[in-house]
């Protein structure tokens, strides 16, 4: 049987059919690289991007914020792109942006050979989706709805 969401919503295409790794398993893989990247943190403190970025200072993971316009963020010199990120093969990157961004991000990352991307809830749509799967990066890509603020402590834990 379906999925509910996808019985209701018979266009929507978050799932992945070629996928290898289960949710666990990505989180647990994301979460074991030496560098963390995010994009979609601001000066905003209330902002999902920002709450993210302080989840990863807050436990000491090493991390860069990416922002086009701002020199810093929360004391940390942040980079314009991904493409200026020091060593991507070796960075996971967290997405918080606006689905259309977070496509073009998709598509530089894959460029860039970025082995592991969170996309928070909100940040994906179906056309992101589309091109995870069609670009054999079902198993790089968190997506469907899973969330490192609420996820990432307790998958840490299990690491342990």
């Amino acid at each position: 049987m379906l999925p509910r969401a996808l019985r209701l919503y018979p266009n929507l295409r978050l799932y992945s059919t070629t996928s290898m790794l289960n949710s666990v398993e990505k989180q647990r893989r994301f979460l074991s690289f030496p560098m963390f990247a995010v994009v979609g943190a601001s000066t905003d403190k209330s902002k999902w991007g920002t709450k993210i970025l302080l989840w990863y200072i807050q436990r000491n993971r090493p991390v860069t914020p990416v922002h086009p316009n701002v020199d810093e963020l929360e004391g940390i010199k942040t980079v314009k792109s991904i493409v200026d990120l020091p060593s991507p093969t070796e960075t996971a990157l967290s997405i918080i942006t606006p689905p259309k961004v977070t496509l073009s991000l998709l598509k530089q990352a894959k460029e860039l050979s970025i082995p592991a991307i969170w996309i928070q809830p909100g940040a994906s749509d179906t056309a992101c989706a589309d091109f995870i799967n069609e670009n054999g990066m079902a198993d790089q890509v968190l997506w469907q709805g899973e969330c490192l603020w609420r996820d990432g402590d307790g998958v840490i834990q299990a690491m342990l």
